[in-house]
């Protein structure tokens, strides 16, 4: 995916996202905000990172865990934004191919993306 195709597909699901988001506090809270939006607790992933992140964990790059580490934040975040997003993203007919490569641990990233060992590199 491309950096273009990814900021367009950001640009488009993040409104649903939020709108999503509102709704389900609604139905928590049984009714309208009784506080501004913007206040209270700021949620550990943005809508951007919870698009990115379902479409990592969709290409099954990694498992929540280390999504997780690497967003600093918990496996439950992860899998609460890939249930979120994961509609949307079907939604909008947009399908995300599983990868080859796999990826346990931080390390194994940066060895990835090491440039020095090719050999990684080529087989995935």
């Amino acid at each position: 995916m491309t950096r273009q195709h990814f900021s367009d597909l950001v640009n488009t699901l993040i409104p649903e996202l939020e709108e999503h988001r509102e709704q389900a506090r609604h139905a928590a809270r049984g009714g309208p905000r009784r506080v501004a939006r913007g206040t209270g607790r700021k949620p550990s992933l943005t809508p951007a990172d919870q698009i990115l992140v379902t479409i990592l964990y969709l290409r099954k790059h990694s498992l929540q865990e280390l999504l997780g580490q690497l967003f600093d934040t918990t496996a439950m975040t992860i899998s609460r934004a890939v249930k979120d997003v994961r509609p949307l993203l079907e939604a909008h007919d947009v399908h995300i191919p599983a990868s080859t490569a796999r990826f346990r641990t931080p390390a194994d990233i940066t060895r990835f993306l090491d440039p020095d060992n090719p050999k990684i590199k080529s087989a995935c």
